[in-house]
């Protein structure tokens, strides 16, 4: 029979202090705040792995308190002060639970792995009491650990931190000395310093420049992409019905990476943008514009400090393609150009652009849509496991709560053997139908060009 322990890693000696809240752990804070509770854990970064060969546990324990040490995100609680600001405590001292689960020798260490991730991931974080990171460990009847989980929140770490503090823990569970993972970061930023710039005067002017470009995209785009559908209109304007919950299609396609990777080598663009240009083309189709506006999830990955941070960095892009319903090929080669406009525009202060935005809508400004939200996170996240077929398959796995101002949200997620793209949508703007013809859109444009380009002239 299973047996369950939580065991309590201690942590002392840790570099303290606190300050204001960096841009990026600021706006994810806001935007968890203004869930409801049931979609809080949305916005948890979880990874689990299987452990082949098994790991003392012991190893395993030492490695997590170093790295502890090593990443002062993880021992950061984030709460308002006084006057309404969020800051951040970096605390000195305190434990880390780690649950553990002993499995016998008839059971199978990766179900109850998957079982426990599933548990700990399902759970929002109270960060003003609590650390952001859960730990979950499987044992096998041999006593090594089989099965390791991470779980931790958003407001400690986007994914591109989530991959380095998996590379971290990894070479330390192999026996990497802490201090030498420390040279190796020695240019990356704690949340701390990186508070520090944004109130400088050099933070300060890239932060007055990235807003300055994101409003004037705002004020180029429509002001609405997608009129809502006729049935639920009516539904609406009868008030009889309550907002309906919004779904989540995941398509799966094992042939579109390669595909991918053919479209950016002709094109010579990332494969990124070969995603991004065939999204803005089913956008435009779909609504019936002529041009399409994204926000567009950036990692800010760029500054030097930056590269190598486990914390919280990623920011929005505003994305604007007009004539996004050309040739495809055009379309990719205008949405490279574009994209990296957009992406060395998106490091700012989220919350001093909403209430610019709110200050201009007041004044009756015409601004974008901008409710389309494109996440690619393929490069940021390790590779998911990935049992499925050989075919492209269409799922609906689950339905969340009503979001207020979103159209669709469209995430690239990386597997082993395929590309998946996972699409939640609203129904009164965008039905399962059309969520539908949009996803295999996407797949049959780059599929097509693909195709165009291995054709003989």
């Amino acid at each position: 029979m299973t047996t369950r322990q939580l065991l309590e890693i201690a942590f002392s000696s840790g570099r303290s202090g606190s300050g204001p809240a960096t841009w990026g752990q600021r706006a994810v804070w806001d935007a968890v705040r203004q869930l409801p509770p049931a979609d809080a854990p949305r916005y948890n970064i979880a990874t689990e792995a299987p452990l082949d060969p098994g790991l003392p546990l012991p190893v395993l324990l030492a490695a997590l308190e170093r790295l502890l040490h090593l990443h002062d995100s993880l021992h950061t609680r984030l709460l308002p002060d006084e006057d309404g600001c969020l800051r951040q405590v970096v605390d000195p001292d305190g434990s880390l639970g780690v649950h553990l689960l002993s499995a016998t020798a008839d059971e199978d260490p990766a179900e109850l792995g998957a079982r426990l991730h599933g548990e700990l991931a399902a759970r929002a974080f109270d960060t003003a009491d609590q650390w952001p990171i859960r730990i979950g460990a499987v044992t096998a009847a041999d006593g090594l650990v089989r099965h390791v989980s991470l779980v931790l929140s958003h407001t400690a770490v986007d994914g591109s931190g989530m991959s380095r503090l998996v590379a971290d823990l990894s070479a330390l569970c192999l026996g990497a000395s802490p201090e030498r993972l420390a040279d190796l970061r020695t240019t990356a930023q704690q949340p701390l310093e990186e508070a520090e710039f944004q109130s400088s005067e050099r933070g300060r002017r890239r932060d007055t420049g990235a807003r300055r470009q994101f409003v004037r995209k705002l004020r180029l785009g429509p002001p609405r992409l997608f009129p809502p559908a006729i049935e639920q209109a009516v539904t609406e304007q009868s008030g009889s019905e309550p907002p309906a919950p919004f779904p989540n299609a995941v398509l799966r396609s094992p042939t579109l990476p390669r595909a991918l990777e053919r479209v950016a080598a002709t094109h010579r663009v990332s494969t990124g943008s070969v995603l991004l240009a065939a999204t803005a083309t089913m956008t435009a189709r779909l609504s019936g514009s002529a041009e399409a506006v994204l926000n567009v999830v950036v990692n800010n990955r760029f500054l030097p400090e930056l590269a190598n941070a486990v914390s919280v960095v990623a920011g929005d892009g505003l994305f604007h393609l007009p004539d996004a319903t050309a040739g495809f090929g055009d379309v990719v080669r205008r949405t490279h150009a574009a994209a990296i406009g957009t992406y060395r525009h998106a490091y700012y202060d989220k919350s001093a652009l909403a209430a610019e935005v709110a200050r201009l809508t007041a004044e009756g400004v015409r601004l974008a849509d901008r409710s389309c939200v494109f996440n690619d996170t393929r490069e940021l996240l390790p590779a998911a496991a990935d049992p499925g077929s050989d075919r492209t398959t269409l799922t609906w796995p689950v339905e969340f709560e009503p979001r207020p101002g979103l159209t669709y949200a469209l995430d690239a997620l990386q597997s082993a053997e395929a590309l998946s793209l996972a699409m939640t949508a609203d129904p009164a703007v965008l039905p399962r139908a059309a969520m539908e013809r949009f996803l295999y859109g996407i797949e049959e444009l780059i599929l097509t060009e693909a195709a165009a380009e291995r054709a003989p002239a």
